[in-house]
């Protein structure tokens, strides 16, 4: 029997072991926290980052983070808000970076770690609670980006995005 074909890409958490050395994104706050930070974070259980590989190598050529968090509920526009119970805060997972090496722009790979995040968001949600997945874009081309995927900016922070796990849940039927 033929050996089954391994995919080209592979999204795991952040280990040791995988190599980010040369990491790149063109952004410099994004390779730093990559080089600097993230190992840490996960260590302390603040952020889960996950990286994308290629096997059979370590080498990272992606990555992004996820986080419980919370928003208030007067962020969020009035017609969902009113659907929602009266609490001042509600659970929600912070997609808080999402980052694709120089070698892989334009093959929309920020696209599939992002339907990554989203997954895994989905996921942890039937377990933990959260209402939406949130972004904060850092720029106008990240607004854009998230805004075509359907995220919505809130009220008072319109960089802050969200797109409610209700919507998450119809990605992936």
């Amino acid at each position: 029997m033929p050996e089954k074909a391994q995919p080209p890409y592979r999204v795991e958490g952040l280990e040791k072991g995988h190599d980010h050395g040369g990491f790149t994104c063109g952004t410099e706050a994004l390779d730093r926290y990559l080089h600097h930070q993230a190992r840490q974070d996960a260590d302390k259980r603040v952020a889960a980052p996950f990286v994308l590989v290629e096997p059979p190598s370590n080498r990272v050529l992606g990555y992004y983070t996820l986080s419980a968090s919370v928003i208030h509920a007067n962020d969020l526009p009035e017609e969902l808000s009113r659907k929602l119970p009266r609490y001042p805060q509600l659970p929600v997972t912070l997609l808080g970076r999402l980052a694709v090496d120089t070698t892989l722009k334009g093959r929309r790979m920020g696209q599939f770690l992002l339907m990554d995040a989203l997954w895994r968001s989905l996921e942890a949600a039937a377990q933990i609670a959260a209402m939406a997945v949130v972004v904060d874009a850092k720029d106008k081309a990240a607004e854009a980006f998230y805004a075509h995927f359907g995220f919505t900016p809130l009220q008072q922070r319109p960089a802050r995005m969200f797109l409610p796990m209700k919507t998450v849940a119809s990605l992936f039927p």
